[in-house]
């Protein structure tokens, strides 16, 4: 017997420990390269770890539920005699040459760990395009491993844990997310026969379950316990370091402004009429986005933030969007690269393959990775406004309250009008009261004439 033992890897962004979500194997099972192993959940997102061995599974070092540190053992394997033509190729594969190997068909795995083998990526190729051939393989415990692995269905951890609490075969189910991924309403379907409502959370009825504190339903509070203790890991922790973090060590301020918002909603159901736009996802949010990157480009020293330790202030010629995001797991913000380069119909769908991707717990530690300007939208709660707090390492946020009709003064007449209320925090340490007014202004005089704004970019 030859021994090699997994180490728990860091994933990306300095982590130093994951939770174990789910394992998708057992001892005495025979793996192959690349074979998912288990799910964890960092700090930032759920994360699928691939095998960098071929072997016998000996021993998994830890339960569900278990926090491993970063470079600890996760798993070990029997690889036999040839420990080495067991053993992925080394070499580190950079995030560009995953995105290019995704876009070439081949299958993107975790870095360092090369592309997983041929076989495998071609029987999932047929999987997706619904066909029932599937490639031959070099060895029949090859082929029962590979294909058991490629034709697994393909959910996200919290999406298999729901669909086992209410006894569905998720075998049984056709996925709606990209790529065939069972999504949450999928398994709604499944059990009731119909579109469930959007949740805010999944409810909380099990020890692998986030908890959270929003969206109970009402059989938890009458019959759950009287009270609960909530471990504070992953995403909770995240959050409750980073914003204990940011309201600390910045100076918060805040401006906010009422806002005519006629012309954008009028604007919006008059593109939801154009053919060349019958695909496209348009919501008051693209428009916001649009305004708020324009006015980082005129304002640029709202896209910055401060560097204590070098005494600078960083400010940033393009723009990562973040877009604060309620998922089951909590909050998080991934963000659109490069935003300010986007137009209203690729605004419309990097926002809409953000939100996907956070409702499916699809989100990676990279698309949350820096992040220099947030929108946080607490309108859909029926909410008017909001002073947020700075995501670390940010100058500003700004919040959008909803979009509701009100009494306004137009030409000295007082008419109804669909009027928003915008609220920018910022750090006063790189960016007074000043700018920040102007920035606020500028964005109130987008979604005043949002087509004129839009022409005019």
């Amino acid at each position: 017997m030859s021994e090699e033992t997994f180490l728990l890897p860091d994933v990306g962004e300095g982590l130093t420990e994951a939770e174990i979500v789910e394992w998708k194997v057992k001892v005495g099972d025979v793996v192959v390269l690349n074979q998912p192993l288990i799910d964890i959940e960092t700090a930032k997102a759920v994360v699928e770890l691939p095998s960098p061995y071929a072997g016998t599974v000996v021993t998994l070092h830890g339960n569900v539920g278990d926090v491993i540190e970063v470079h600890k053992p996760l798993i070990t394997f029997d690889v036999g005699g040839d420990a080495s033509a067991a053993r992925a190729p080394a070499g580190a594969q950079a995030p560009a040459e995953q995105e290019a190997a995704v876009g070439e068909g081949r299958q993107a795995v975790l870095i360092g760990y090369g592309v997983a083998n041929e076989d495998a990526v071609v029987t999932r190729q047929h999987r997706r395009q619904g066909s029932a051939k599937a490639p031959a393989a070099p060895s029949a415990p090859v082929v029962e491993t590979a294909t058991a692995a490629a034709l697994a269905p393909r959910s996200t951890p919290p999406v298999r844990l729901y669909a086992k609490q209410h006894g569905v075969d998720l075998s049984t189910v056709t996925g709606s997310g990209r790529d065939g991924l069972i999504t949450r309403d999928d398994v709604e379907r499944a059990i009731g026969g119909a579109v469930a409502a959007p949740r805010i959370s999944a409810p909380i009825t099990g020890p692998n379950t986030t908890s959270r504190f929003v969206g109970r339903e009402l059989e938890s509070w009458s019959s759950g316990p009287k009270e609960e203790r909530i471990p504070v890991k992953g995403v909770l922790r995240s959050m409750a370091d980073a914003m204990v973090q940011s309201a600390f060590s910045a100076p918060h301020a805040a401006a906010w402004v009422r806002v005519d918002a006629t012309r954008t909603m009028e604007l919006l159901d008059s593109l939801k009429q154009q053919s060349s736009l019958s695909g496209v996802r348009l919501s008051p949010l693209t428009i916001v986005a649009l305004a708020v990157c324009d006015a980082a480009r005129h304002f640029p020293g709202i896209n910055s933030s401060f560097d204590a330790d070098a005494g600078e202030v960083i400010v940033r010629r393009s723009v990562n969007l973040g877009i604060a995001a309620n998922t089951p797991r909590g909050l998080i913000v991934p963000n659109i690269k490069g935003a300010d380069q986007l137009d209203l119909a690729a605004m419309a769908s990097a926002l809409a393959d953000l939100v996907d991707k956070a409702r499916q717990n699809t989100t990676t530690p990279g698309e949350m990775a820096g992040t220099t300007l947030t929108i946080t939208n607490v309108g859909p709660y029926g909410v008017d406004a909001a002073i947020p707090i700075l995501p670390p390492g940010t100058g500003a946020i700004l919040a959008v309250g909803q979009i509701a009709k009100a009494p306004w003064v137009v030409d000295d007449q007082v008419v109804v009008r669909r009027v928003v209320e915008l609220a920018l925090a910022f750090d006063h340490r790189q960016i007074d009261g000043a700018m920040a007014s102007a920035v606020l202004a500028h964005i109130g005089r987008y979604l005043h004439d949002p087509a004129a704004a839009i022409i005019a970019g």
